[in-house]
């Protein structure tokens, strides 16, 4: 666990970037500013990932954007955290439960919101490249339902 939240710091470590530092009391990214970098190892690879604010691997509010490629699929997953996301582009499908069944999901547009309790079973898959804006707390674990869907093992 120590060698994942730590592979999540020198993933977030680029893109938090100066705006923090010299402007602690705000933060101000205009989309010209976001650093793609590649996505937390808890997903599998094409990912990518840009960090807004925060830091998601230390306690605290974090915001992160992960950007995904057409076909990419996240199997079912919980968060011991509140997830709040929101879609900024493409469509991005979501479903409850324990089994991805694509056929259940709901498909997101652009503009689009949701908000999970912690502990709630999910599933995605998006069908075109789309970018969703994720805010929790840290620190950001993802635990599979299955373990042979991690790509962590």
């Amino acid at each position: 666990m120590k060698t994942i939240i730590a592979a999540i710091a020198l993933l977030c470590a680029p893109a938090v970037g100066a705006a923090q530092e010299a402007h602690p009391a705000h933060t101000v990214v205009t989309p010209a500013e976001i650093v793609w970098t590649g996505g937390p190892p808890s997903l599998e690879p094409g990912a990518e990932a840009s960090v807004l604010f925060g830091d998601p691997s230390k306690e605290g509010v974090f915001v992160m954007r992960l950007k995904l490629p057409p076909g990419f699929r996240i199997a079912p997953h919980t968060h011991p955290r509140t997830e709040i996301v929101t879609v900024i582009s493409g469509g991005f499908h979501i479903g409850m439960g324990t089994v991805a069944d694509e056929t259940k999901s709901q498909r997101l547009e652009p503009g689009s919101f949701f908000a999970f309790d912690p502990g709630l079973a999910h599933y995605a898959y998006v069908e075109e490249e789309t970018i969703v804006q994720l805010s929790s707390t840290g620190p950001w674990t993802i635990t599979y339902v299955n373990a042979s869907d991690d790509p962590r093992r």
